[in-house]
């Protein structure tokens, strides 16, 4: 049955996308997994809900910050060395914590370690998603984009129950060395990788700076790339991260069980890996048209919350929400790695992390003042509303629709290369 998938020309034949593909999984497996063992740590030291949060808030905010720096380099320098160091440095931060005594611990010294391991998301990131138009043929990298993130979801789910299987089993020294063993393996596994020649900046001569405002120039310059980034980190802020921290409270105060948080957040995940195969086996016309009236879909997250009445509802809605998120796992990444040069696309990718990560915590700490100030359910409503005007305004944007540009490829110098110039440089 699995045989067909490794036959020559299939997803699988490529020797150089499967050693990816499992080198993320044990990387998001390690990822997932580590916050568990961090938070055992920081409570058995006597830290509290607040300074655990803090120090995973960081993580993230280096992350961020850092985001545009790792684009230039992973531009700069070859994709696959990026991942080794980026795998390579957080075996190291992970296996830091086993040789200190965990009662006594600094809670700086762990806010040092989680910010060092943000950082290298910084470069991990974009590097994962630029490296791909070099391992796989154009039309096969819709299937290895959605294959690789629905094995990633799949691991972030898996890693946190790993996790507690060896804190509950053997403790927390033995879960930062497995979390450390995966980042090591998952770096070995990609040097198989062969990425080809580095393609060659246009203007070598530019400084750091004036890299990471470049781009931000090709980002511009596509507009719908723009429009699209910015639609999803305002609603990643204002929508999902109030949804993020009312379904688990409302949940739990309603049916007074964590169980109906647990099953609506993997019926979500289903539902996403659902319409992303259908979306890959489908030919679509336009692609950005299709992902964002889908998307429109995830309204009905915050509406069934507002009226939590059923939790057949509840699950119903959120796996239609999840449903929503598909095409975009299906379309987005195909399509900036078609659309954006090669030597551009670790800064896009960075920008894409940047925003899609930046403003999500903030809207997750606004949800509690909101909630004071508007009520529940209206704010519920309300972000309900601001979702379908958001996705309503962007598809006003032009090349939203078909998820490309009417010109050409971006040119640092302005004027932009035909294709005849592009094949001769």
């Amino acid at each position: 049955m699995l045989k067909k998938y490794f036959e020559p020309g299939a997803l699988l034949s490529f020797p150089a996308y499967r050693a990816l593909l499992v080198s993320g999984i044990l990387t998001v497996l390690a990822m997932s997994a580590f916050p568990i063992a961090l938070a055992v740590t920081v409570l058995d030291a006597g830290g509290s809900a607040t300074t655990l949060g803090l120090i995973l808030a960081v993580r993230v905010l280096s992350g961020v910050l850092m985001a545009p720096i790792g684009g230039v380099w992973v531009d700069r320098l070859p994709r696959r060395t990026i991942l080794i160091l980026a795998d390579g440095f957080r075996a190291i931060m992970g296996s830091v914590v086993v040789f200190i005594d965990p009662k006594n611990i600094s809670m700086w010294i762990l806010g040092a370690i989680v910010v060092l391991m943000g950082i290298s998301d910084a470069f991990g990131g974009p590097a994962s998603g630029a490296i791909m138009p070099s391992i796989l043929p154009d039309h096969l990298l819709p299937a290895g984009n959605v294959v690789k993130g629905i094995a990633y979801k799949g691991s972030t789910i898996a890693g946190p129950g790993i996790a507690g299987i060896i804190v509950v089993s053997l403790g927390t020294h033995a879960t930062y060395v497995a979390t450390s063993a995966f980042f090591l393996i998952g770096a070995a596994l990609l040097f198989r990788i062969n990425e080809g020649p580095k393609v060659a900046s246009e203007n070598p001569q530019t400084t750091f700076v004036e890299e990471v405002r470049e781009g931000l120039s090709v980002v511009w310059y596509y507009k719908w790339i723009a429009a699209m980034i910015l639609m999803a980190s305002v609603q990643l802020m204002m929508v999902i991260g109030v949804e993020n921290v009312l379904l688990p409270v409302i949940t739990k105060r309603d049916f007074g069980t964590a169980s109906v948080f647990a099953t609506s957040a993997a019926l979500f995940s289903a539902g996403g890996a659902i319409s992303a195969v259908i979306c890959i086996k489908s030919k679509v016309k336009n692609p950005g048209l299709v992902s964002v009236v889908v998307w429109g879909l995830f309204v009905l997250a915050p509406l069934v919350l507002a009226f939590p009445n059923s939790k057949s509802v509840i699950f119903i809605a959120y796996f239609i929400a999840g449903f929503s998120v598909g095409p975009w796992e299906a379309f987005w990444a195909t399509q900036v790695q078609r659309e954006v040069p090669a030597e551009y696309q670790g800064r896009v990718f960075a920008i894409d992390y940047m925003g899609s990560l930046g403003l999500m915590p903030l809207g997750m700490a606004l949800a509690g003042p909101l909630v004071n100030l508007f009520g529940e359910r209206e704010l519920l409503i309300g972000v309900a509303i601001f979702h379908l005007l958001i996705c309503a305004a962007v598809l006003l944007v032009p090349g939203v629709k078909e998820m490309k540009s009417s010109r050409p490829p971006y040119s640092p110098q302005g004027t932009i290369s035909s294709k005849s110039e592009q094949d001769q440089a």
